[in-house]
């Protein structure tokens, strides 16, 4: 919550989770369920997965999402290409 700046005020709202709920699980290490979970990883925009992976998230801007839209559909020959013009750009 503080990354985001939040308050616990907003979780609850943003979550549609009671303010009770959360202060048992951020001042009483309360274990949430997964539907608790959920709730929470939906107001922050995240999955499920995203919240349990160990490496540090990268939250997606629109262009990042447009980039990633379209990278999916290039054929491995397109995307070869695409990598080789970035990587000849980032050298400059």
């Amino acid at each position: 919550m503080a990354e985001r700046g939040w308050t616990a005020y907003r979780l609850a709202k943003e979550s549609g989770l009671s303010e009770s709920t959360l202060a048992n699980i951020f001042k009483r290490n309360t274990v949430p369920s997964i539907a608790t979970l959920e709730a929470v990883c939906s107001a922050f925009g995240i999955s499920l997965a995203q919240f349990f992976a160990e490496s540090e998230m990268v939250e997606l801007t629109p262009e990042l999402k447009e980039l990633f839209d379209h990278w999916v559909s290039l054929s491995p020959e397109q995307k070869q290409a695409a990598l080789q013009m970035l990587r000849a750009m980032n050298t400059k």
